[in-house]
């Protein structure tokens, strides 16, 4: 467990380009297991500083889910863009795969935008002079249907 507190701890210290894995139900879940991980490491630290930890060292959420076909794949990507008020992580959704519907026992769904494009396009992919393509990021008009799906879930 005390791994996390070493990778969140070497991710704010200069290692850029980090990536690692965690187990978790959906991006926001990502924040609680993370919390929890840290706590485990009995290192006395609390909510508000692994927090900010987080916020400070995780800068997109890439969700990847077993689906009703068995497949694996990319579901969300969201963007972790700081701490509120109440020290709570804030993220904002990028993309979501919207689910369809079984054909031939395969998956079929589409990806939809929700117009945020992520501060990593406009700074550091733009200064490693990389562009994402046109339209890339703009909102699906589905993007409120998903939405309004997702909170009922919640």
């Amino acid at each position: 467990r005390s791994e996390a507190l070493d990778m969140l701890q070497a991710m704010n210290t200069g290692h850029d380009g980090s990536l690692t894995t965690v187990h978790a139900n959906s991006p926001s879940h990502l924040v609680s297991r993370l919390d929890t991980m840290v706590l485990m490491a009995g290192e006395g630290l609390t909510l508000p500083a692994i927090r900010a930890q987080i916020a400070g060292a995780v800068e997109l959420v890439v969700q990847v889910n077993r689906l009703p076909d068995g497949t694996r794949r990319l579901t969300e990507v969201a963007e972790v863009v700081g701490l509120d008020a109440e020290q709570n992580v804030r993220m904002r959704p990028i993309f979501a795969l919207h689910r369809g519907a079984m054909e031939d026992g395969r998956f079929t769904g589409k990806f939809i935008a929700f117009g945020n494009v992520p501060k990593i396009v406009r700074t550091k992919l733009r200064y490693a002079g990389l562009e994402a393509p046109a339209g890339t990021f703009e909102r699906d008009p589905e993007a409120d249907e998903w939405s309004a799906l997702e909170e009922e879930v919640e």
